[in-house]
């Protein structure tokens, strides 16, 4: 209970934090967004496809996974147990073009804010609205791993 409290806690000054960082938001031709975008295509398309060894590999140990609906997920083998058992074969996300925003973090990696749509296969006529989400990177010299998320619908 005591590492929950404290997870939340974490995670609300980061997000008042950035509000504060507004202004260091990554120009769309400078290295790091073009970086973030990439790691955010390649992970997509793992979860598009099912590739639960690539999801694995991009997710750190220590993750901390924040949804509105479902809550907040801390182990890693359960959330990758999740979307191979709820989102695998059935769901695909989109990026919503345009929406994304990247700011450095000195020291660690980078934020990802965006849009996204979420396509149900089981509701094919169903109507997808852009949602939010946050995506931290963390970055450990060459290799970049999410290390905190926040999906919102």
């Amino acid at each position: 209970m005591k590492r929950r409290k404290n997870s939340i806690a974490h995670l609300a000054i980061l997000v008042a934090s950035l509000t504060f960082v507004i202004h260091a938001q990554e120009s769309n031709d400078s290295e790091l967004y073009k970086t973030i975008v990439e790691l955010d295509s390649i992970y997509f398309n793992a979860y598009n496809s099912c590739d639960m060894e690539q999801q694995g590999k991009m997710y750190a140990k220590d993750i901390e996974f924040y949804h509105d609906m479902g809550g907040l997920q801390t182990s890693k083998e359960d959330l990758l147990g999740s979307i191979e058992e709820n989102i695998c074969g059935k769901v695909t996300r989109q990026l919503v073009k345009g929406s994304v925003e990247v700011h450095p973090i000195n020291n660690f990696g980078a934020i990802e804010i965006g849009l996204h749509k979420f396509y149900n296969n089981q509701e094919p006529n169903e109507e997808s609205k852009p949602s939010k989400f946050i995506i931290i990177w963390k970055q450990n010299e060459a290799q970049w791993q999410i290390s905190r998320v926040v999906s919102l619908h």
